[in-house]
């Protein structure tokens, strides 16, 4: 999990082919259909705040849990930026801890194939279950699938340069252990107009979505659908992404 340290200063640089308005439009959608229509939603794993603050501006009281200091220093910039009243918790989302319930959690981006034990990924949607959600709230994340790092990324090699700053980002995808590595290679700029190297590893797991249903109704909360990713359509063979939608049931008074 020691992941997003140096990469953070220049993440949204390099990730920004990633149409995050269209998946805000696409996970609002899904909060409405089930009637969380406002109130407060946590993201777990909100790195630099795109998303938190899209949220925001589609009218939830946001609160946004990363476990990098360096993620949320640029998260905190964009709020002074934008003005949204965002709290930002530096947590492992693992074992993260609120002072109340709130009507949703989001985790995107493929925050949970970070979660490299199903047990952890368990104990974090009981979390969910018994102490964090509303009764009828929602919790609403997205998976990497096997398919895509097994015949997307395992093997390949992404780099890309630019002015500010490159990266060279090697994928080596373990079939048995199903945890895709990413060896991650940085040079940046710095103020002096050189370039500095660094180095990071980063780790995913792809799960077995039959896997998933047993871990979110074992953690205590309804699976209520597994859609192939920005539609409402069951997961193909060759899905790439699929997003999870869970509840914590209702109890009567």
């Amino acid at each position: 999990m020691d992941a997003y340290t140096e990469f953070a200063r220049v993440y949204d640089l390099f990730m920004d082919d990633i149409p995050y308005k269209e998946w805000c439009a696409y996970l609002t959608g899904l909060l409405r259909e089930h009637q969380v229509t406002d109130g407060l939603v946590l993201e777990l794993g909100c790195g630099t705040g795109n998303m938190t603050e899209l949220l925001a501006e589609a009218g939830y009281d946001m609160i946004g849990i990363d476990q990098s200091e360096d993620m949320l220093e640029e998260a905190s910039r964009k709020r002074e930026e934008s003005g949204h009243e965002i709290l930002y918790l530096c947590q492992d989302m693992r074992e993260f801890e609120l002072y109340g319930t709130v009507r949703a959690i989001v985790c995107v981006c493929d925050s949970m194939n970070y979660i490299l034990e199903e047990e952890e990924i368990e104990h974090i949607l009981t979390l969910a279950a018994r102490n964090y959600l509303d009764y009828g709230g929602l919790f609403i994340f997205d998976l990497n699938t096997e398919y895509k790092y097994r015949e997307l990324l395992g093997e390949q090699t992404i780099a890309e340069n630019r002015e500010e700053g490159s990266f060279i980002w090697e994928n080596s995808y373990d079939g048995e252990t199903k945890i895709n590595e990413y060896s991650l290679t940085l040079f940046i700029r710095e103020r002096e107009g050189l370039y500095r190297k660094y180095e990071e590893n980063h780790y995913q797991r792809a799960y077995d979505l039959t896997r998933v249903r047993e871990l979110a109704e074992r953690s205590g909360l309804e699976l209520l659908h597994i859609y192939d990713a920005f539609t409402h359509e069951p997961p193909r063979e060759d899905s790439e992404r699929v997003y999870v939608i869970c509840r914590r049931p209702w109890e009567r008074p």
